[in-house]
């Protein structure tokens, strides 16, 4: 039985770094420095998300649904994954929405201002 690899030091939580390979079937090994896939880094509970999300075929919903999360959370939980896997996350749509609603909380714009600014694109 194999453990899943670490992606981590235990000790110092520096990345950790491949160097041995070996085929079970022929008894080869290899030894050098290998780079762990995108997905190795990935916590075990970002795993598990990126797991239910495939499984969801990536329904926000059903993810929301299935890991009784809110759907800020899910957005977050996969913008946590899209970043640990090297990949920037853009936010530019999400600000904008939060200015949109700071706006309305200050009182700067009405409900249905602010109704027609989110619809808007």
């Amino acid at each position: 039985m194999t453990s899943p690899m670490l992606s981590t030091c235990p000790v110092c939580s520096s990345r950790m770094e491949v160097r041995s390979l070996h085929c079970q079937a022929c008894n080869t090994t290899m030894n050098g420095r290998f780079s762990p896939c995108r997905f190795c880094g990935l916590s075990q509970e970002q795993r598990q998300f990126v797991e239910v999300f495939l499984a969801s075929r990536g329904n926000i919903k059903e993810v929301e649904r299935i890991l009784g999360i809110s759907y800020p959370t899910v957005r977050n939980r996969l913008d946590a994954v899209i970043e640990t896997m090297g990949y920037r996350v853009e936010r530019q749509e999400d600000d904008r929405r939060r200015s949109i609603l700071d706006a309305l909380n200050k009182g700067e714009v009405s409900s249905e201002e602010a109704v027609k600014m989110l619809r808007s694109k």
